[in-house]
């Protein structure tokens, strides 16, 4: 069973927000206590943060489905239900957050860097919180939020300072072993080491990390071998290594001809430049000249160090085996690293920047649309999905709540510009979850003789009658009850009455 995993796709849920509840304050003699309905608690978050003491992703390779805590429903009695608790996803150093598509959602790096990749939901609101001047005691209350789902993909780059690069069975692995406590798998066939190991070495009073990126072989930027695997363990290594075996036996290959299939995989790699990665052709190499012990590989070796000198690069013949040469490598290992440090850039994590809405942004939009049943609506924006999600439509007075509220944000006038009319089809939400309505707008419900909600035309009226107006009124209205009499007795004289029946 592998025991490292450098990528992973999890699938997050955060926690549903708590249901508010609608409650009544009840207590001997007092029939009329109020509304003291609680709060529902907000759903827990998902956050993962760096954890140092974690090297590899293989707890979520077999755990992909990660759920946080809901919040609890709130209760009477003006108890808010509790929040739940964030789920805390810990991640090794250098791992990278994105989506499926490639889009960076965070670069984790240092020790306790946080990310929250999934938002528990809203809890709902009692109706003690929904009580207020015009509405004394709400018989309804708000449902909790559903929490954000959504995939995300855990890609572990390893943090190094050096990287040692180069064909199957050039002696990386032995290299590492020697050059530090680490002591990786060694073998005599291709394609040993599966994984990257990492080393700690010490020179003087310099200290860095060394990593053995697996072999890689022609055709590994496009994917070939282990190549785009592990080519990415690279991306953060500030100095490359050419492990090069001047003992190999196989047919058509040498340490120039090695060389050069190597650094044409490295020029073809593309970083990601938002991660602050620069080509990898661009970063300090050393050419290293491996198996020295084996005399035909050291006249080798002596033979194209000044063809690999000519080029500018620093070259060092060693054998890992009889531990020759490797005090003069640790040694420009570290003069390069710490020249590495002095000219790269730290990028530093982007800063969250907080862009408050306009006053006067409506926050949704409306979308017309032409289906085979008709013409349909879509109202598209946070707040009406939410409020939707928050409405009880088994309850009348919430219903007339939700309403209120979208009337007030301009989304009955807006469904009037876009040409909506009396049982329209009306979507609020996303399409593949939103909520359809036959549209009844509440000016068409005789609402209009009264004028624009918050108004009555009966008040525009500032005409005070005077008191000759007050009793020509009076006696035209004794005028009309004396004719009515009048009109009464003269039926009952002449013997006309109405049947009940007939009535």
């Amino acid at each position: 069973m592998a025991s490292f995993v450098d990528r992973v796709i999890l699938h997050l849920s955060a926690g549903n927000g708590g249901h508010g509840v609608a409650s009544v304050h009840r207590e001997k003699f007092k029939p009329l206590g109020g509304p003291d309905g609680g709060n529902g608690g907000r759903g827990g978050n998902i956050i993962f943060r760096v954890d140092p003491q974690i090297t590899t992703l293989l707890e979520y390779h077999h755990g992909p489905h990660r759920t946080a805590p809901n919040g609890r429903p709130g209760e009477g009695g003006e108890r808010n239900g509790a929040q739940g608790a964030d789920l805390v996803l810990a991640v090794p150093d250098g791992t990278v957050l994105c989506t499926r598509d490639g889009e960076v959602l965070a670069d984790m790096v240092g020790a306790g860097t946080e990310y929250v990749a999934a938002q528990g939901g809203r809890g709902g609101l009692g109706n003690k919180a929904l009580a207020s001047q015009r509405r004394k005691a709400p018989g309804f209350a708000l449902k909790g939020v559903p929490g954000e789902t959504r995939e995300v993909v855990l890609e572990l780059k390893v943090l190094a300072d050096v990287a040692l690069i180069g064909f199957p069975s050039a002696g990386k692995s032995s290299l590492v072993s020697v050059l530090s406590a680490a002591r990786p798998k060694i073998a005599d066939y291709p394609f040993t080491t599966l994984v990257p190991n990492l080393g700690v070495v010490t020179a003087g009073g310099e200290r860095f990390t060394v990593a053995d990126v697996p072999g890689l072989i022609p055709g590994a930027s496009e994917g070939k071998g282990l190549g785009l695997r592990f080519l990415r363990h690279v991306e953060r290594c500030h100095v490359l290594v050419h492990v090069i075996d001047c003992a190999t036996l196989e047919p058509g290959r040498d340490p120039l001809s090695d060389l050069d299939a190597i650094e044409h995989e490295l020029a073809e790699y593309v970083p990601d430049a938002s991660l602050g990665g620069m080509p990898l052709a661009e970063r300090v190499r050393m050419v290293v000249l491996n198996k020295a012990d084996v005399p035909e590989a050291r006249e080798l070796a002596e033979m194209v160090k000044p063809d690999l000198e000519a080029r500018g690069l620093e070259v060092h013949i060693i054998s890992a085996v009889a531990h020759t040469g490797l005090k003069e490598l640790t040694f420009a290992l570290a003069r390069a690293v710490a020249q590495a440090r002095a000219e790269h850039i730290v990028i530093e994590p982007a800063r969250t920047i907080v862009r408050p809405k306009a006053i006067d942004d409506s926050q949704f939009q409306i979308r017309r649309s032409e289906t085979d049943e008709g013409v349909v609506f879509q109202v598209i924006g946070e707040r009406p999905t939410r409020w939707v999600r928050q409405t009880d439509f088994a309850n009348d007075e919430a219903v007339g709540y939700l309403a209120e509220r979208l009337n007030r944000l301009g989304v009955e006038e807006e469904l009037l510009k876009a040409g909506a009319v009396t049982g329209s089809t009306v979507l609020i939400g996303p399409e593949d979850d939103a909520v359809v309505f036959d549209w009844q707008p509440t000016i068409s419900a005789g609402a209009e003789l009264l004028g624009q909600r918050g108004t009555d035309i009966r008040l525009e009226d500032r005409h005070r009658p005077t008191r000759g107006e007050k009793r020509e009124s009076f006696h035209g209205k004794m005028d009309a009850a004396a004719a009515a009499r009048a009109e009464l007795d003269k039926d009952r004289r002449a013997g006309v009455w109405t049947d009940p029946d007939d009535a």
